[in-house]
């Protein structure tokens, strides 16, 4: 006969009131249930472990043993359980992040702050890295998602697509290009470039594109942090190329955006994780959060292209300038 944690429980609930029928009805089975279950703890045990006296339920000796050291496990296994239950429920609970420079300043602030709506208690810890380094972080088990291009890694590690960025040109208003609605590689390859440092995904989509076209690459300047591209350019030290969901190309003065091509250059960003493993609750909440404000920025901008046609088609069929 095994020994239960129902059975422990049954013990330890008619010892702490001393009757078996106040302990049934807390533990909402009958009494003669609940005399099995003490009678199959004692039986597991070999031992005695509750009198019935004219007072009620008392404990022999053995009983008083098992209780010193089984009450304060109990208690320690329903804090535990408890606060289980509060992780499930997304109560509490750690996202541990990792995310690309331009998606950590664009996409997820608004993310983050509906999670933190939705899940009062949860909390994110952050590291922004590029495409390789967050591959690392999730393969190391140092966070629990990445947010970065999706370079197919296989192996352990799993993406997750869930939108397509694309690179956009940073310009004065006033440069000759700004009057172009895309601007051709080609027209790019004789000028002032600036450009992000080559380790970053976003220099080797732009690396490749210009070598795949035979032209020379030449940045006038490189830069860590994309705002500091964006002052480059509106100090006219040349046109910056950077990826449409950073802020920057939204927030500078006296600058517009023009998009390239042809070629237009994309890039597919995702949610990187560890294949066949379960993500906390807490990740998976925001998991949630991020696919459903990337289905509906998706339907948003699908919805503004389809306005943009009928507005088109009622000015005979010219667009205006994106």
């Amino acid at each position: 006969m095994t020994v239960t944690l129902r059975g422990l429980r049954a013990f330890a609930t008619v010892l702490r009131y001393g009757s078996f029928t106040r302990a049934a009805a807390l533990l909402n089975v009958t009494q003669p249930a609940l005399t099995v279950q003490i009678r199959q703890l004692e039986n597991g045990l070999g031992l005695r472990l509750l009198d019935r006296t004219p007072r009620g339920a008392e404990p022999t000796a053995a009983g008083r043993e098992l209780a010193r050291s089984l009450e304060p496990m109990l208690q320690e296994l329903d804090h535990t359980i408890l606060s289980l239950k509060d992780l499930a429920a997304r109560h509490r609970g750690v996202v541990r992040l990792a995310a690309l420079p331009s998606v950590a300043s664009g996409l997820l602030p608004d993310t983050i702050a509906r999670l933190q709506s939705t899940y009062p208690h949860l909390q994110v810890r952050l590291r922004e890295a590029v495409t390789g380094q967050v591959y690392e972080m999730v393969r190391s088990e140092q966070v629990d998602l990445g947010l970065a291009t999706d370079l197919s890694p296989g192996g352990a590690l799993a993406v997750e697509r869930l939108f397509q960025d694309r690179i956009l040109a940073l310009l004065p208003a006033a440069h000759p290009l700004a009057r172009l609605r895309a601007i051709p590689l080609a027209r790019l390859a004789g000028e002032k470039l600036l450009l992000l440092e080559s380790d970053s995904s976003i220099r080797r989509l732009v690396d490749d594109a210009f070598a795949a076209g035979g032209h020379m690459l030449r940045p006038a300047f490189e830069a860590v942090h994309m705002g500091t591209l964006a002052g480059m350019a509106r100090a006219g030290l040349g046109i910056a190329l950077m990826p449409s969901t950073a802020p920057e190309t939204a927030m500078a003065p006296g600058l517009v955006t023009r998009p390239l091509g042809p070629p237009e250059l994309r890039r597919w960003v995702g949610l990187i994780r560890l294949r066949d493993r379960s993500l906390p609750p807490a990740a998976e909440a925001l998991a949630d959060i991020l696919r459903d404000h990337c289905t509906r920025a998706g339907a948003q901008a699908v919805a503004n292209i389809t306005s943009k046609r009928k507005r088109a088609a009622t000015t005979g069929g010219i667009m205006t300038r994106p």
